[in-house]
């Protein structure tokens, strides 16, 4: 559907009362269809974030039928600098470094994570085993970003596969603040507070001290010695 597509309209209206994310496939002017996320407020859409990595292994072939979005950016939500990432962007550090070095304090990332894997440790509690990969992989993007990391995930069977729940929030230390359940529907609730992201960014002042020019300079530098052969 395309932004002005009418069946937004009751996502629109209710954003007047909260703020909603919502995923959607995104048709482009020039007919090219994006797996997106919007972010609606005060019955608007002020945000749309085109998913970056398409994964095409295993049981997925995004590659098939979606086009790949080019930017990630930061935006202010709620009084908060605010960056949206789905699924798969989360498993590539460019994206959440993208985002943590334009200044944001929460980070939020929608995902339909299917069940997948089995869990080294017999004596843990019966879960997929991505379901600790995701875990690992939020904790450590909240502490290295010193950010909050909200993810929400999708719940429920389709075809046969299984989609596991356990939206959760992490803090800007890498602590859980709220974990929904596995396999089972509910609201969550958590409190963002500004004050921790400060507390913890003049701890450890890894956003202070980042050297985005170095980045850029020695990235530049990998490209050109990657690209400067004789293939």
């Amino acid at each position: 559907m395309t932004l002005d597509d009418k069946r937004l309209q009751p996502l629109l209206e209710l954003s007047k009362e909260l703020d909603i994310v919502s995923g959607m496939v995104l048709k482009s002017d020039d007919f090219r269809y994006f797996n997106a996320a919007v972010y609606m407020s005060g019955g608007e859409i002020s945000h749309v974030h085109r998913k970056v990595y398409l994964p095409t292994y295993g049981m997925f072939d995004e590659q098939r039928y979606f086009a790949a979005g080019d930017r990630v950016r930061a935006f202010d939500a709620a009084g908060l600098r605010t960056g949206i990432l789905v699924c798969e962007d989360m498993w590539h550090l460019s994206t959440p470094y993208l985002l943590f070095v334009q200044g944001i304090s929460l980070l939020v990332c929608i995902s339909a994570s299917p069940g997948r894997g089995v869990l080294a440790n017999p004596s843990a509690d019966l879960a997929p085993g991505s379901v600790g990969s995701w875990r690992d992989l939020l904790r450590t993007v909240a502490e290295y970003t010193t950010t909050y990391v909200a993810y929400c995930n999708r719940l429920g069977y389709e075809d046969g596969v299984n989609f596991w729940g356990g939206s959760c929030v992490f803090g800007p230390d890498g602590q859980p603040v709220r974990e929904a359940g596995l396999e089972s529907a509910e609201l969550l609730l958590a409190d963002i507070d500004l004050r921790e992201v400060e507390r913890q960014r003049l701890a450890t002042p890894l956003l202070r001290d980042e050297k985005v020019e170095f980045t850029l300079r020695e990235l530049e530098r990998i490209w050109n010695e990657r690209t400067d052969g004789p293939y």
